[in-house]
């Protein structure tokens, strides 16, 4: 059973509002344009996955299950664009290490995965909440009616007041699949949607289409993006210019300061954070005054602007 998901997508959606104010996406052809202006939101007829992001579900799956862990539910949350009639998934976010899990139940860690939308969201705007896929042990691949009790209470709140939903299920596979199925080896994936006042999920088409899961690049830092995720947060809401990079195991906060070319950046692995002054092509290491990192954040901008007024 999914637990835990009303309040983080309450805070999720409305995170999702404030930035849509903020600044619109950029749409194909360079045009700025409301993600959703021209769409009439109809029912559901499918949902399409990226190769990678079924990719990243089925290899994550598997490696799961060989783990030390592996009997356990686990999960993802889903990112991507709502289409007239059709969900359109290009990122995957997955439950984390700090997740609270039980062979009956899977609790993700909401603020690691808030932070990593928030970052996803940096680089396609487009992006919005879609669903989850989580795995049940035995063989039940349908939603139960502890997830139906959990789901019901925030699929309104998303686009087109529906969402979507993937069961994992692992062992005797059934090759007499329906077109709701995926099957890989001895993994398979059933897909639903949900919409508000629905009285039950019912089975929904699933393709693949070409393309990356846009957030893979961050599950190599997902350790990271947990340890850090409350500090980040919070400076993200204090810090309009606060942007990221990725680079393999490594996350990047970058503060942009009033001086031309020049940023603070914090570069984040694991549980170690260490500063740099960026002017121009010069990068200059800098001794954090403060161990917690808003606090440290904001007493290397006091610092640095105090210099700029003595000049």
């Amino acid at each position: 059973m999914f637990l835990g998901l009303v309040n983080t997508v309450n805070r999720w959606l409305d995170s999702f509002h404030r930035l849509r104010g903020r600044s619109r996406p950029e749409q194909p052809g360079g045009k700025q344009a409301s993600i959703s202006a021209a769409v009439s939101y109809q029912r559901l007829r499918a949902v399409k996955l990226t190769d990678e992001v079924s990719r990243t579900l089925f290899q994550q799956y598997a490696t799961h299950r060989a783990g030390l862990r592996g009997e356990e539910e686990i999960g993802w949350v889903l990112l991507g664009v709502r289409e007239a009639d059709c969900a359109l998934v290009l990122a995957t976010l997955p439950a984390g290490t700090l997740r609270n899990a039980g062979v009956a139940h899977v609790r993700f860690n909401s603020e690691a995965q808030a932070l990593a939308s928030r970052i996803v969201r940096q680089w396609d705007k487009r992006l919005t909440m879609l669903g989850v896929v989580h795995t049940h042990p035995g063989r039940l691949s349908q939603p139960s009616d502890g997830d139906y009790q959990g789901d019901r209470g925030w699929v309104g709140r998303l686009r087109g007041g529906e969402g979507i939903f993937a069961i994992g299920t692992a062992g005797a596979i059934d090759t007499q699949t329906s077109s709701n199925v995926q099957v890989v080896n001895d993994l398979m994936l059933s897909w639903y949607a949900l919409a508000d006042g629905d009285p039950d999920y019912r089975p929904l088409p699933v393709a693949l289409v070409p393309g990356p899961d846009l957030a893979r690049p961050l599950h190599a830092t997902w350790a990271t993006v947990e340890a850090f995720a409350q500090a980040l947060e919070r400076l993200c809401q204090q810090q309009r210019e606060l942007t990221f990079e990725v680079m393999g195991a490594k996350l990047t906060a970058i503060v942009k300061l009033a001086e031309p070319n020049s940023a603070l950046q914090i570069v984040l692995e694991g549980e170690q954070a260490a500063y740099y002054l960026q002017r121009g092509d010069e990068l200059l290491a800098i001794d954090p005054p403060a161990p917690e990192l808003a606090r440290g954040v904001y007493l290397v901008l006091a610092e640095l602007a105090g210099q700029n007024v003595s000049r």
